[in-house]
């Protein structure tokens, strides 16, 4: 996006009250406000997942205690793993009824459903696939992921914000030139909302032999950027 201003024109367009508080002058000559996106890519190295048990039972306290000893077995695995603790939450405790349904007959309970589930956070990527398959093995039933994310996400935007900085003035540069004018100086620099979102572009890293394969690809964080320029 380009918007060209000249200062007598954001003069006119700024109601007096709004300049009765403004604390900077406006700047005088032609404004130039150039809309880009920087960019930066990265690696993601920590994969999040849902994990754990769905057991029934005829009772609901035969459904919890079948749930709470094929836990105990699915957490054993996370440590032996070496998951950290605190790379574990549990995200969901639900026991429910199941029913039956006849025709004209009221529903008729048949046991009971228990589910327990934790968020898992993996820091090596690499070995995330290896531990599902032992996570299956210890009596895990319900695997949801994985999500794949960033830990330095902050860096990661920083160098965007950095890239748009330079994109912006090459454009301001370009455009400038083009309308036989020059870059002056920088006088607004403001980032747009809902910067920083990762797209995932997939690419192909090794895995160990028979694990499930979880691929980490490469995400794109992006920063949008508004800087205004005064040209002469």
């Amino acid at each position: 996006m380009l918007k060209i201003w000249t200062a007598a024109a954001l003069v006119a367009a700024t109601p007096p009250v709004a300049l009765a508080q403004a604390a900077t002058p406006v700047a005088e000559g032609t404004m130039l406000d150039v809309m880009v996106e920087g960019e930066a890519s990265r690696v993601p190295d920590i994969a999040e997942i849902r994990t754990g048990v769905v057991t029934q039972g005829a009772s609901a306290a035969a459904a919890l205690t079948a749930n709470a000893a094929q836990m105990r077995r699915v957490l054993a695995a996370l440590t032996a793993a070496g998951v950290a603790t605190r790379d574990v939450q549990t995200a969901t405790v639900s026991l429910n009824p199941q029913y039956r349904y006849g025709d004209n007959q009221p529903p008729t309970i048949t046991g009971y459903q228990a589910t327990n589930s934790v968020l898992v956070r993996f820091r090596d990527i690499a070995q995330s696939g290896a531990i599902l398959d032992a996570l299956v093995k210890a009596g895990a039933n319900q695997i949801d992921g994985p999500s794949l994310t960033i830990d330095a996400l902050a860096a990661a935007q920083d160098e965007a914000r950095r890239d748009a900085i330079v994109r912006a003035r090459e454009r301001a540069a370009l455009y400038a030139g083009a309308i036989g004018m020059r870059v002056a100086r920088i006088v607004e620099i403001s980032e747009s909302p809902g910067g920083g979102s990762p797209g995932p572009v997939l690419v192909a890293r090794a895995q160990a032999k028979g694990a499930t394969p979880i691929v980490p690809g490469e995400q794109r964080i992006s920063v949008p950027v508004r800087v205004r320029f005064q040209l002469q």
